[in-house]
């Protein structure tokens, strides 16, 4: 081969090398410009579980009483050993559960505003069932 048509040797990993760097770029102007992302579903859980561990040891009630303050910490200590090891084990679990709390709280947020719809019109409606009685409320939210 002449040395007109020989090529340099390309780095195999440069492409993706290349990709990395801009993504981890990107990554850092997101965080700059909105902050940090939320984390998974199960690392959330841990927050929580923390959260409400550091505000139930934070409050001092008189009334509650010493005995029941060291209740209070020992359930949320059991809480807490019941559900890392669920977390450690299955994080995926929970980001499914996080989708599927979206996936429901869309359709029942979709059933809802129509029947909103329905009734901010002042659409008169018929009480009366198939059969000439009164079946109630004619509010019926349509699932389907």
């Amino acid at each position: 081969m002449s040395d007109a048509t020989e090529r340099p040797a390309v780095d195999a990993d440069a492409w993706a090398d290349a990709c990395a760097e801009d993504l981890e770029a990107e990554r850092a102007r997101r965080r700059e410009r909105y902050g940090p992302q939320p984390g998974s579903a199960a690392e959330e859980l841990r927050k929580l579980m923390d959260a409400v561990a550091d505000k139930m040891s934070s409050l001092q009630n008189p009334l509650l009483g010493m005995a029941a303050q060291g209740a209070v910490q020992q359930l949320i200590s059991q809480a807490k050993a019941v559900v890392e090891p669920v977390v450690e084990r299955n994080p995926q679990v929970f980001d499914h559960l996080a989708a599927a709390g979206n996936e429901l709280l869309a359709a029942y947020r979709s059933a809802v505003e129509g029947q909103e719809r329905r009734w901010t019109r002042d659409e008169p409606a018929s009480r009366e069932g198939r059969d000439g009685r009164d079946d109630g409320p004619s509010e019926k939210i349509d699932l389907d």
